[in-house]
């Protein structure tokens, strides 16, 4: 692994609940200790989406299990996400190239995760995958802000987490219809997983206009400084 900047901090970071940053303090000592490098974890947090695409994608044939379990490799991958920064902080390994590899595997994770949800037969493919490229810009436009205001934007209502908890809610509500002897019913044409990746997507359009405006708002106030 390349040497870090002993004297580097990250120029932004996502905000967490501390009650979520807790859980992983053990493990924040343990790889530490174990001299576990941060980029192993962020390639975890792939592993983990994975599974979870696999799930979605096979969910037809053993429904109530693997509906189940898929969201809970979602929040696997956020928290994977969130131990690779604190152990690069911790163990001081955060680098200019760690910023790299901290937010591209987001984004293969993003992709593998909607696109199991769109082969899985409980939703239409079309609507799956406009969600992954709506949730690609969203991250797109939140780097973009860091690369021309030097902070990165997490504004909005459908950042990283919420799009996991959405698939979350759509996943044991169908399965819930399945226990219930209703499986997948439909709402004007759509399925419920439909619902849930059309709330992704327009909540992805309103966090990529709060997230616009921001930058916007931070371009003019530097220009009206200089």
């Amino acid at each position: 692994m390349p040497e870090a900047n002993q004297s580097y901090t990250p120029a932004s970071r996502r905000p967490i609940a501390d009650s979520f940053r807790r859980t992983a303090n053990g493990a924040v000592s343990w790889c530490v200790s174990k001299g576990i490098h941060p980029d192993v974890i962020s390639y975890l947090s792939i592993v983990a989406s994975a599974i979870a695409a696999i799930c979605f994608w096979h969910s037809r044939r053993w429904p109530i299990g693997l509906l189940l379990i898929a969201p809970l490799f979602c929040y696997v991958r956020l928290w994977f996400n969130m131990l690779d920064g604190m152990v690069a902080i911790a163990g001081k390994t955060a680098s200019l190239r760690g910023e790299i590899l901290n937010d591209l595997p987001d984004r293969v994770s993003d992709v593998l995760i909607f696109v199991g949800v769109a082969h899985s037969g409980w939703c239409n493919p079309f609507i799956a995958y406009w969600a992954a490229i709506l949730a690609l810009f969203t991250a797109y436009v939140g780097t973009f802000g860091q690369a021309v205001t030097g902070r990165r934007e997490f504004a909005g209502i459908m950042s990283k987490p919420w799009r996991m908890v959405m698939l979350n809610i759509g996943s044991w509500a169908l399965v819930a219809t399945i226990l219930f002897g209703k499986p997948n019913p439909t709402i004007a044409g759509f399925s419920i997983l439909d619902c849930t990746c059309l709330l992704v997507i327009i909540g992805c359009v309103q966090t990529i206009s709060v997230r616009l405006s921001r930058i916007m708002a931070a371009l003019k106030m530097k220009q009206t400084r200089n």
